[in-house]
């Protein structure tokens, strides 16, 4: 067991606006199984890199632990051949004995080693690395978001080896997976950073108690800020008449008021200096609870546009099967459920099963997507008219600036970015090209675009992924509040038990 200090921890990329850490020190103990939590753009992926040593920082960070970082860089030359040929390249002095044993604790046979690795799904090749990461011995790992684009079997899978595990500082987003592997956090606040014992869980409801002690004391701070300001104006409008009735007063005419002159001036004098005082007091009082709620978690509540449409049956899906015309075996067979107004459909389904496929073939219908090379037998059709809002799990196309986004996709970009604004965009990113951003920040511009293009059905396929746990909850009470009609695929178990009113099973 040793510690990692950071002391006075000061980083910014190059060419950034501001600092992504500012003068930040905490102690960490690599005995822990740690959750990082943050928003997006908080600097979560950048803390691991600053502690592999990517980037020069000012401050100290004090350690005798050896790193090891999750998710392995894998070349398009690696991609062609089986993992077992080129583990040792990806962790040295691996031992793929080791990485079998591992692999038997992820529920996986070791013949997905000996495949070529590009051709293994999203969750064995996430797999593969997790038992090469576990391989090693005494290291400290740093695992940076495991689940996404995993289905709900290979999360639990996943949930219950970390479980299992310690030693390691996991990013996620998930509040399942956070509750069941980690037992310390450490938490990006807006201003500060804080370590704390425990789960997200218990994290938050602490949170939540210490933010509305807060509030209470603010608005009591807020009501004395007043009084103290109504007293002041108050003498200050007596030294003010006190000053102007000295005025008038001639001492060669008027000989016998002067001593009473005198009296006024020292009057006003005394009230102006309590005036004085008093604002002094006020500026006092404001800097006592200066940063009192900076890192008060309050998100604004969003609002959704959705239509109505005149028929009551959006999609219609009844023994249908699809195919694609370059493969013998079916993607899904005799599949039927309906989508009606005000349904908040989930398609679920291990990686592989044909949501995607099935979610374009929808679009295809409604006339707001390509055509797919397949074959299809059975119904699958949308009522006439059907206005879609759809959000690709893909975010590779997002190129150039918001202004250009918007002007493509024919979005009001005052609209747009105050949406951004309200998923806790800094103003600053406004001005930089998407493809700078991290991929949070990719899928927000997406699920903005989505929430303010009036539609009848909202199709999302894995809106989540990379989406800070305190936006998914933002995003989570307004479905609940509009209660639109959806189509969506999302493998956080949490918004899918909160927020779908049915499950279609692939």
């Amino acid at each position: 067991m040793s510690q990692i200090g950071v002391n006075h921890l000061t980083f910014a990329y190059e060419g950034s606006f501001d600092n992504i850490f500012e003068d930040v020190s905490f102690t960490l103990d690599t005995d822990w199984k740690l959750g990082l939590i943050g928003r997006n753009g908080k600097g979560k992926t950048t803390f691991l890199n600053l502690l592999l040593g990517k980037y020069p920082y000012e401050g100290s960070i004090r350690t005798s632990a050896v790193f090891d970082y999750f998710p392995y860089p894998v070349t398009e030359e690696q991609k062609s051949q089986p993992a077992a040929e080129f583990v040792e390249e990806l962790k040295g002095g691996c031992e793929l004995w080791r990485v079998i044993c591992e692999l038997e604790l992820l529920r996986e046979n070791a013949e997905i080693l000996y495949r070529p690795f590009g051709t293994l799904s999203p969750g064995e090749r996430t797999k593969v690395m997790l038992a090469v990461l576990f391989s090693g011995e005494n290291d400290f790992l740093l695992i940076d978001e495991p689940t996404n684009h995993l289905d709900q079997e290979a999360r639990e899978t996943v949930k219950r080896y970390l479980a299992g595990k310690k030693g390691f500082i996991l990013v996620s987003h998930d509040r399942d997976l956070l509750d069941a592997c980690v037992d310390h956090v450490l938490v990006l606040n807006r201003r500060t950073i804080e370590v704390q014992s425990g789960n997200f869980s218990s994290w938050w409801e602490n949170k939540s108690r210490r933010d509305a002690f807060e509030k209470a004391e603010n608005e009591k701070h807020r009501k004395e800020i007043g009084r103290l300001k109504e007293a002041s104006d108050r003498t200050g409008q007596w030294a003010e008449k006190s000053e102007r009735s000295k005025i008038g007063f001639d001492p060669v005419k008027d000989p016998g008021h002067g001593g009473k002159r005198a009296y006024i001036g020292e009057k006003t004098r005394k009230l102006q200096s309590r005036v004085t005082q008093m604002k002094k007091r006020i500026d006092r009082e404001i800097e006592e609870k200066e940063g009192l709620l900076v890192d008060l978690e309050e998100p604004v509540d969003l609002k959704l546009m959705p239509l109505t449409h005149y028929k009551r049956v959006l999609v219609n899906v009844r023994d249908y099967s699809i195919r694609y015309a370059d493969s013998e075996k079916a993607v899904f067979t005799g599949l039927t459920f309906q989508i009606e107004q005000g349904d908040r459909a989930a398609l679920h389904g291990e990686n592989g099963c044909g949501k995607s496929t099935l979610i374009k073939r929808i679009l295809e219908k409604a006339g707001a997507g390509e055509p797919l090379p397949v074959q299809e037998t059975g119904v699958c059709e949308t009522a006439a008219g059907l206005v879609i809002s759809y959000v690709n799990q893909d975010t590779s196309q997002l190129r150039g600036d918001i202004p250009a986004f918007c002007e493509k996709r024919n979005l009001d970009r005052s609209l747009l970015c105050a949406i951004l604004r309200q998923l806790d965009f800094d103003r600053v990113q406004f001005v930089k090209q998407m493809e700078d951003y991290s991929e949070g920040q990719k899928k927000k511009v997406l699920l903005a675009a989505s929430l303010l293009t009036p539609a009848h059905l909202y199709v999302w396929d894995e809106p989540f992924n990379y989406i800070d746990v305190f936006s998914r909850m933002q995003i989570e009470k307004l479905i609940l509040e509009y209660r639109p009609t959806m189509l969506f695929v999302e493998h956080d178990a949490r918004f899918r038990e909160n927020v779908a009113t049915k499950i279609v099973n692939l």
